[in-house]
């Protein structure tokens, strides 16, 4: 493992975990070169995950960036980085699970904003309001009223 300070291509592990729901593995490493040390996750390769946008383009599945929607969605609200990436995981597990290794952005929004309306109301309003990109105040109100009878059900 190439050191990310100095380049070095040697290092040693210190300590091995389990991380994200046992689908990978942390290893907290020290550079042989100049003694710094550094994280690693390992997990197995699997085929790629596609996405399938609105207008037809396909990218790949970003955990990355499903983390980072979640994360504005959530600020300063109660819910820790660790419900956050467990959230993550288990869309891509969902996903993975699924035959088919496509899937569209509309299907991952829903998976999103059903675990969102279990967990926070305002998050799943704010992610929900970027989502499904309201076009007015009135389809914003209708969409907090499905939640609130979903509430009182």
């Amino acid at each position: 493992m190439k050191c990310p300070f100095c380049g070095y291509g040697e290092s040693r592990v210190l300590d091995s975990r389990s991380a994200e729901d046992r689908e990978a593995i942390r290893r907290r490493r020290e550079c042989i070169g100049c003694e710094r040390r550094f994280t690693t996750y390992e997990r197995v390769d699997e085929p790629p995950l596609v996405i399938v946008k609105k207008g037809g383009i396909r990218e790949p599945f970003n955990r990355v960036k499903l983390l980072s929607g979640l994360t504005k969605a959530c600020e300063k609200r109660r819910i820790s980085a660790a419900v956050l990436e467990g959230l993550v995981a288990q869309i891509e597990r969902e996903l993975r699970s699924s035959p088919e290794l496509e899937a569209t952005s509309k299907n991952v929004g829903e998976m999103v904003l059903k675990r969102l309306s279990d967990l926070d109301e305002v998050a799943y309003v704010r992610f929900a309001s970027v989502y499904r990109d309201f076009h007015d105040v009135r389809s914003f109100m209708k969409e907090i009223a499905k939640l609130i009878d979903r509430h009182q059900s």
